[in-house]
C-alpha cells in the first residue's frame, strides 16, 4: 500500500481538470498563494519563480498567479489608431502662462522580478490591473504637474521639454519604485495647442523667423561695410605711406641739398675773405715805395711785344716832347733786370 498510494494521488492529481502543472513564459515570473496550509504557511509564497520553466502544485489548495516582466510602454495619444485607448487619450493641462495644450505621452516601465509577490499581494493580481489601475493613474496625474510648469514658449525648445521628461521620470519611480515598478524612460512626443493660438503661434514664428533673417541680412551688410572700411583704411594707410614716404625722401635731399649749398656759401665766402685780404694787401703795397715801380713792371709786362704807335697831339697838332723817351727805356731796363736769367 506504501508504494501504490502515491501513484494513486498522482493519477489523481493527473486526473484533475486542468492538471496541477504551472509554467511561465520566457519573460515571466511566477507566484503561488498557498490556499490550504496543509504543507506551507497559508498566503502568498515570498518566493518568485523564474521565467521559462514547468512547476507541479496540488489544486485546489493552491493558487498560481504571473507577471511579465518585459519592457512595457504606456502611450498615451491623441491619436485612436494607436496607444492604450482607442479615443483621445492625450495629457490635457494648462501652461503656467495660461494656454491649454495636449501632449502625447510614453511611459517606459517593467516590473522588478523580485517584487513580484510583494505586488501580488499588496498591488495588483496581473500586468494588466497594474497597468491600467496603477501605472496610468499615476502616469496621468504627476506629468501634468511637471509639464504644466513650463511656459508655452518653452514647448518648442527639446531641451527644456526633455528636462521636465527627466524630471516626471524621477518622480514616478520615486511612487511607483516602492510598488515594485521601475520606470525606465518619459517621452514626449507630439503636443498641440488650442486651433486659434497655435495660428498666432505660428505666425509669430514666421514674425520671427524673417526679424532674425532682416537681423541676419543687417549683421551681414554691417559686417560688409565693417570690411569696405578697413580696406579703405588699408587703402588711405598706404596711401598716407606713400606720401611720407616720398616727403621724407624730398626732406633728406632738400637737406642734403642745403647741408652742400651751406658748405659751399661757407667755402665761398672763406674764399672771398682771403681774396679781399689779398687785395687788401696788395693795395697796402702799392701804397708803398714800391707800388710805383710795381705797376710800371705790370705797364711794361702789359706793352711787351705790342707794336706802339704815338701819335701825341698837343696844341693843335702833333707834339712829340709829351712822352718822355728816356723814362720809358728805364722802365723797360727794370723790368729786364726783374726777369730770370735763362739757363745755358
Amino acid at each position: 500500500m506504501r508504494r501504490i498510494l502515491p501513484v494513486l494521488v498522482l493519477g489523481f492529481l493527473l486526473s484533475v481538470p486542468g492538471g496541477c502543472a504551472r509554467t511561465t513564459g520566457e519573460t515571466e515570473v511566477g507566484v503561488r498563494t498557498v490556499k490550504i496550509g496543509l504543507f506551507a504557511p497559508k498566503g502568498v509564497e515570498n518566493r518568485v519563480y523564474a521565467p521559462g520553466s514547468t512547476y507541479i502544485f496540488l489544486p485546489f489548495v493552491n493558487d498560481w498567479h504571473t507577471f511579465d516582466t518585459k519592457l512595457q510602454n504606456l502611450e498615451m495619444t491623441i491619436h485612436s489608431s494607436r496607444g492604450d485607448r482607442k479615443s483621445r487619450d492625450d495629457l490635457l493641462f494648462k501652461t503656467i502662462d495660461g494656454n491649454d495644450i495636449g501632449l502625447d505621452v510614453i511611459i517606459a516601465y517593467r516590473i522588478d522580478p523580485s517584487q513580484a509577490p510583494y505586488i501580488l499581494q499588496y498591488v495588483a493580481k496581473d500586468n494588466r490591473t497594474l497597468r491600467e489601475k496603477v501605472v496610468r493613474t499615476v502616469a496621468r496625474s504627476k506629468p501634468r504637474d511637471i509639464f504644466g510648469e513650463l511656459k508655452t514658449e518653452e514647448f518648442y525648445v527639446a531641451d527644456t521639454r526633455e528636462a521636465k521628461a527627466q524630471a516626471a521620470k524621477e518622480v514616478l519611480q520615486e511612487i511607483l519604485g516602492t510598488m515594485g515598478i521601475v520606470v525606465e524612460r518619459v517621452f514626449t512626443k507630439d503636443y498641440r495647442f488650442n486651433p486659434e493660438y497655435q495660428k498666432a503661434i505660428e505666425d509669430k514664428k514666421v514674425a520671427d523667423q524673417r526679424v532674425e533673417k532682416n537681423r541676419s541680412a543687417q549683421h551681414a551688410a554691417t559686417e560688409e561695410y565693417k570690411r569696405k572700411l578697413e580696406d579703405a583704411k588699408g587703402e588711405v594707410n598706404k596711401m598716407v605711406a606713400s606720401v611720407d614716404g616720398e616727403f621724407r625722401m624730398a626732406q633728406i635731399e632738400v637737406d642734403a641739398y642745403f647741408e652742400r649749398q651751406s658748405l659751399l656759401a661757407k667755402a665761398i665766402r672763406a674764399e672771398g675773405i682771403a681774396e679781399a685780404a689779398g687785395i687788401r694787401e696788395m693795395n697796402k703795397a702799392l701804397l708803398g715805395t714800391g707800388g710805383e715801380a710795381l705797376v710800371k713792371l705790370r705797364i711794361a709786362e702789359a706793352l711787351q711785344d705790342k707794336k706802339i704807335v704815338l701819335l701825341p697831339v698837343s696844341e693843335g697838332g702833333m707834339n712829340l716832347k709829351t712822352l718822355d723817351m728816356n723814362r720809358l727805356i728805364e722802365t723797360l731796363g727794370i723790368r729786364s733786370l726783374a726777369a730770370p736769367a735763362e739757363k745755358p
